[in-house]
């Protein structure tokens, strides 16, 4: 019915036994981190990076695998040409990479 002392001083907790017990969630937090966020963030910046240098000449793949020259760029999209009189628009974004960068085409 009543507590002896030695159990009542041992459940009475302290501040650093409870840090402890969250040191693992902090720790996976960290390696998340690290592992995930931080390499995701910097892709994304130089896809950015990537997608604003584009300029007409460029030959690129888009995300869906289309290759082609690039023969206009707009704000939002550009003018890639697949083949010979054969020109589609596609949005700035879906570039996935570019294959060779080339001097500005003189109009």
């Amino acid at each position: 019915m009543f507590a002896t002392p030695a159990y009542a001083q041992a459940a009475g907790g302290g501040t650093a036994e409870g840090l402890i017990g969250f040191l693992p969630i902090i720790l996976i937090f960290v390696i998340m981190y690290f592992l995930m966020i931080r390499p995701q963030q910097k892709k994304v910046k130089q896809h950015r990076a990537m997608v604003e240098a584009l300029r007409r000449g460029d030959q690129v793949v888009t995300s869906g695998g289309l290759i082609g020259k690039i023969t206009r760029v707009g704000d939002d999209e550009v003018e890639v040409e697949l083949g010979q009189n054969m020109r589609v628009r596609v949005v700035r974004n879906t570039i996935a990479q570019v294959v060779s960068k080339t001097e500005p085409a003189q109009s």
